[in-house]
C-alpha cells in the first residue's frame, strides 16, 4: 500500500552522544502526527529513530530475517497471523497496556488476533469508488468501473489484493478467493477492462483526481478523503457488490530488547488525544474510539472515513492467504499489467 513519505527523525548536533536510551519504530509513511514522536521522546527521555515503508511487503524483508534492528512495526491485519506462525511477534502484556478500553467495540477482540495477543489495531480503511460528481449517472458498483464513458479517465490501485478482489466481486466471487479457476476469471475481467483504465495508481492518483484531469477512481478511503477535502466535486462510494476492510496494526517484534520501552509507546499511541491528532493529521480512521469522539463531528460522522453499520456489513476483511496462493496472485498480477 502506498502512502506518500513523510520522514520523523531526531538530529543530533556536534558530537556528542546521545545516552539516553533509544526505541526504534517502524511505520507507514503519513501515518503519525508531527508531533507525536518528539512529545514521546520529551515525556519519556528517550530517542526514538523513526522511518516509514509503503508496502507490507517492504516491512515484512526487513523484520522476517529476525535480526532487523527495528522494535515497533504496524502490519495490516491480514498478516498477522502469518508473522505469528513464523515467530516474529512478541506476546503483548495488557498489564503494561492500561489504554486499550479506548479502542472501539469491533477492535477490542478481532478475528484476526482474538484477545489482542499480539497486536493493537492503530488505523483502519477501506476500499471503494472515488467519482467527479459531474458524471452521470455516479458509479455505485464496480461493474461500473467496465464501461466505455471513463476510457483514459479511469485509475485502479496498484494492488493484486485489490484489483483482483474488485475482479472477483463484480463476478459475484469471494473478494479473498485463493481458488485457481476463480482467480483466472478475474483476470480476464482485469485485462478486458484495462482499455478504460489510464494507469495503476495508489496515492499519487489523488491530485489527477482534484484536477479533474481523472473522472473516476479505484481508492483506498484514507486518500479518497484527503481528494474531497481538496475538490468540493468529489464523492466516494463503497461498492454493492462489497468491498475490502484493511486494519493496520501495532505489534511489537520479538527480536526487540525494548518491550518495557516499546509498550510504553503502545500505550501512548492508545492515548485519546494522541491518537485523536494522528487521525486528524493523517486524515484516516482511528481504531480508538475515545479519540474518535474528541474529532469534529465533520470528521468522525464522515461516511467515507467511517461507514456506518448498514454499509460495513457489504464489507469483508480480507483473511491471511497461504503462500501457494499469494504466489499465483502474484504470477496473475504479473499477467494483467503486461498484457
Amino acid at each position: 500500500m502506498n502512502r506518500r513519505i513523510f520522514l520523523l527523525g531526531v538530529a543530533t548536533t556536534g558530537c556528542a552522544i546521545d545516552r539516553r536510551p533509544r526505541l526504534n519504530v517502524f511505520n507507514w509513511s503519513n501515518y503519525i502526527a508531527r508531533d507525536t514522536i518528539s512529545n514521546f521522546e520529551r515525556e519519556f527521555g528517550v530517542r526514538v529513530r523513526y522511518s516509514v515503508y509503503e508496502s507490507n511487503e517492504e516491512m515484512l524483508a526487513k523484520v522476517m530475517t529476525g535480526n532487523s534492528g527495528w522494535d515497533v512495526v504496524f502490519p495490516t491485519h491480514n498478516r498477522i497471523a502469518p508473522m505469528v506462525r513464523n515467530g516474529l511477534l512478541a506476546p503483548l502484556d495488557h498489564a503494561r497496556l492500561p489504554n486499550l478500553p479506548n479502542l472501539a467495540a469491533q477492535f477490542q477482540n478481532p478475528a484476526w488476533d482474538p484477545g489482542l495477543a499480539h497486536s493493537i489495531p492503530y488505523m483502519w480503511n477501506a476500499t471503494g469508488i472515488i467519482y467527479n460528481r459531474r458524471i452521470a449517472p455516479p458509479p455505485s458498483q464496480w461493474a461500473d468501473l467496465w464501461s466505455p464513458r471513463w476510457q483514459g479517465r479511469l485509475t485502479m490501485l496498484d494492488d493484486a489484493e485489490d484489483v483482483l478482489g474488485a475482479c472477483l466481486s463484480k463476478l459475484g466471487l469471494p473478494f479473498d478467493s485463493a481458488d485457481a479457476a476463480h482467480l483466472e476469471r478475474a483476470k480476464r475481467e482485469a485485462i478486458a477492462q484495462k482499455r478504460m483504465v489510464r494507469a495503476y495508481l495508489n496515492a499519487e492518483v489523488r491530485d489527477q483526481l482534484v484536477s479533474g484531469d481523472v473522472l473516476a477512481a479505484q481508492i483506498w478511503s484514507t486518500t479518497a478523503q484527503q481528494a474531497i477535502s481538496a475538490a468540493k466535486d468529489l464523492a466516494f462510494v463503497y461498492p454493492t457488490e462489497g468491498f475490502p476492510l484493511y486494519a493496520d496494526n501495532a505489534v511489537i517484534l520479538r527480536e526487540s530488547a525494548r518491550a518495557e520501552l516499546a509498550h510504553s509507546f503502545l500505550n501512548y499511541l492508545l492515548r485519546p488525544a494522541v491518537a485523536a491528532a494522528i487521525a486528524a493529521e493523517a486524515e484516516t480512521a482511528t481504531a480508538n474510539e475515545a479519540a474518535r469522539l474528541l474529532l469534529p463531528a465533520s470528521v468522525r460522522e464522515s461516511e467515507t472515513l467511517y461507514p456506518g453499520a448498514e454499509t460495513r456489513k457489504r464489507g469483508v476483511w480480507p483473511r491471511a492467504l497461504p503462500g501457494s496462493a499469494i504466489r499465483l496472485r502474484d504470477r496473475i498480477w504479473t499477467e494483467i499489467k503486461s498484457a
